[in-house]
């Protein structure tokens, strides 16, 4: 009888304990809703106190979205709310036309950090630089601004002057530049060869990307005399902002016949997508040389590190910009939409680049121009050689046209030397390729 009621009464304690259990994650999460309804309280006496008692009338839409843009904004520098005519702006730009300076930028210490300008645009023209920060705009500062607030005093009518201070490393004082500002179109690939190299030029991952590469691309071999006439391509994303993913993916399984291109990883594991390559090389084997620097963001590091990791390019340049996350854009009532930081996303080897970027294979900085002012070093003068004295002996060991060909390869070089000096990054690239065709390298496994 005692051992019955001692296992009865264990029994009951232990019906006890696993109760107490089950309860507690309960009692907390109805004490945390209690304590997110009291803040939410909290939220709405604080907006009645202003809308009725602020010095001057409030728009109270505009004190909702600022509102909601402070709690967005908190989480990390990408995630923000975007207003219906910002929406609407976004979604004009990822089809390639938009007015305005020509830079994509972020957030940092307070200040307008430049990613990097784009191509052609009036910022690129102006001189403005990846990592310049933007403290004042037409002589007001942005400090305390959000990014859009900061954004949105940049923009203007095309046509229109605008003076941003810039604070940039290296320079001892702010400066001021003026811009006129215009109707930004992005070219989203731009194609040209040096020597026997395609070079694809890549400024921005939009809709048109990958429709305009694979053309691009197409075109040059064949004005080249087909795919086994050139050496390699350059892929140059230096500068390039990023874009959309899915352009990223798309560019990245151009150059790859299998494999894991990238995969995001959200909070939930369930919500985790890996994107793999199909079969089908566009450059069908060629070597390829991935061109990037700090102003290389997002989509531009997917598709550097995926070709890295499989070892089908060799990564040239500075270290990448480092912005390894993804954005989700969500449609709110009213036409806004609220820009989510949803995950982040590996490349193929598992790694993350989130602030630490891509580094590349060889680093190659890319020397500042002298300024215009400075005379040329007096060894730059012409040097003479045994060609150029008079009554010299003539070469009899080489035919005229094997003459005629090393003039060729020497007025290539000398090409080649002119480029170093207009493009350091690009020219070692090119010489990169030659050397892998000259030993019948084809930059893969």
């Amino acid at each position: 009888m005692k051992r019955l009621l001692m296992a009865t009464a264990a029994g009951i304690l232990t019906g006890a304990v696993v109760t107490t259990q089950v309860a507690a994650p309960l009692l907390a999460q109805e004490s945390r809703s209690s304590s997110v309804y009291e803040q939410l309280d909290l939220f709405g006496d604080i907006f009645e106190r202003v809308r009725a008692q602020y010095v001057e009338d409030v728009d109270t839409r505009k004190l909702i979205e600022a509102a909601i843009n402070g709690m967005l904004t908190s989480l990390d520098p990408h995630s923000s709310y975007l207003s219906p005519d910002d929406a609407e702006n976004m979604q004009v730009q990822t089809r390639g036309e938009f007015g305005g300076l020509g830079i994509e930028v972020t957030q940092e210490d307070g200040f307008v950090k430049v990613v990097s300008p784009m191509d052609g645009t009036p910022a690129d023209q102006a001189g403005i630089e990846p990592g310049d920060f933007i403290t004042h705009v037409d002589g007001e500062s942005v400090l305390g601004l959000t990014l859009n607030e900061a954004v949105d005093r940049m923009r203007g009518p095309v046509g229109s002057e605008i003076i941003i201070t810039v604070v940039r490393q290296g320079t001892a004082e702010p400066f001021d530049v003026s811009i006129i500002r215009d109707t930004i179109k992005l070219t989203a690939v731009r194609a040209r060869t040096e020597r026997d190299a395609i070079v694809l030029r890549v400024t921005t991952f939009n809709d048109q990307t990958f429709s305009n590469l694979e053309s691009s691309l197409n075109e040059q071999v064949e004005a080249l005399g087909g795919i086994d006439k050139i050496s390699g391509i350059v892929l140059d994303l230096r500068n390039n902002p990023g874009g959309l993913l899915t352009q990223a993916i798309k560019v990245s399984d151009a150059f790859l016949e299998k494999g894991e291109i990238v995969s995001t990883r959200g909070r939930n594991v369930q919500d985790g997508e890996r994107f793999n390559a199909t079969p089908g090389d566009l450059a069908q084997g060629k070597p390829i040389v991935v061109l990037i620097n700090g102003g290389s963001a997002s989509a531009s590091e997917i598709v550097a590190g995926a070709l890295q990791d499989h070892n089908r390019a060799i990564v040239v340049g500075t270290k990448s910009f480092g912005k390894g996350s993804v954005q989700t854009v969500m449609p709110l009532r009213g036409n806004g939409a609220m820009r989510l930081t949803t995950s982040r996303y590996y490349t193929p080897s598992g790694r993350s680049i989130q602030a630490l970027g891509v580094s590349p294979d060889i680093v190659v900085e890319q020397p500042r121009r002298a300024p215009a002012t400075e005379e040329p070093e007096a060894t730059n003068r012409p040097s003479r050689s045994e060609a150029d004295l008079r009554g010299r002996l003539s070469n009899d060991s080489l035919s005229e046209d094997e003459i005629k060909q090393i003039e060729e390869e020497r007025k290539r070089a000398e090409e080649v030397a002119k480029l170093r000096e207009e493009d350091y990054q690009l020219a070692y690239a090119v010489d990169i390729l030659r050397g892998l065709a000259v030993m019948g390298g084809n930059g893969q496994e």
